[in-house]
């Protein structure tokens, strides 16, 4: 019996192993740059709610003013809403709604 064939297929298993780690560590090193990928990324996703959430709060500090009405009358109503401790009700009479003015002066 001729010990060169089981050599040969030794030496193939070899080969093979010696392969294996080397293929492990480039896959290893591929990992960790896509790893290295997806933190960077998902910390730009957090830098950009957060400038988003800023600017969304900076918008709606902006819109609450800007959204009041300019009528002369605006102040004086807000006062009646913030002041009162009862309802607020429009008066009916007759099943319809009846809007109280005051008489305008110099009329």
């Amino acid at each position: 019996m001729s010990i060169q064939p089981l050599l040969e297929a030794l030496d193939i298993q070899e080969d093979a192993a010696r392969a294996l780690p080397d293929d492990l560590r480039t896959q290893i090193e591929e990992l960790r740059n896509q790893l290295q990928e997806a933190e960077t990324h998902l910390e730009h996703l957090a830098i950009t709610r957060k400038t988003v959430n800023a600017l969304a709060d900076r918008l709606s500090a902006q819109a609450s003013t800007a959204d009041r009405p300019e009528h002369p009358d605006h102040p004086r109503i807000l006062t009646v809403f913030n002041e009162t401790t009862r309802p607020l009700r429009a008066p009916h009479r007759s099943g319809r709604r009846q809007l109280h003015q005051e008489p305008v002066v110099g009329q």
